[in-house]
């Protein structure tokens, strides 16, 4: 399926989303297929055409070859990321003042 093809399927919404994930770091290929249906390749042509030349150039060095993008390859075990700056929130709750 061509992404041409594809982009009146999502929303503008959607499309904003995969190009934020696609942005972030953290964020591995499979997250965006598996919650937009969308391979890596379709992603890759998704950018080119939502972005501009020199933005896509930039988004596209900085991928390539990066292991984070990449479930299989990345070392990271849990893809959340905390401070050791954060403070401990307990049971989620609000601190009263």
């Amino acid at each position: 399926m061509k992404t041409n093809r594809l982009i009146p399927l999502l929303t503008e919404t959607d499309l904003d989303r995969i190009v934020e994930m696609a942005w972030e770091d953290r964020t591995p290929f499979e997250a965006i297929q598996s919650q937009f249906g969308l391979s890596e390749q379709m992603v890759i042509e998704l950018m080119r055409t939502q972005l501009k030349p020199s933005s896509w150039r930039r988004w596209r060095s900085r991928v390539q070859g990066r292991q984070t993008k990449h479930a299989t390859l990345s070392a990271v075990d849990d893809a959340r990321f905390k401070s050791n700056q954060q403070r401990i929130i307990t049971h989620n709750k609000l601190a009263k003042r």
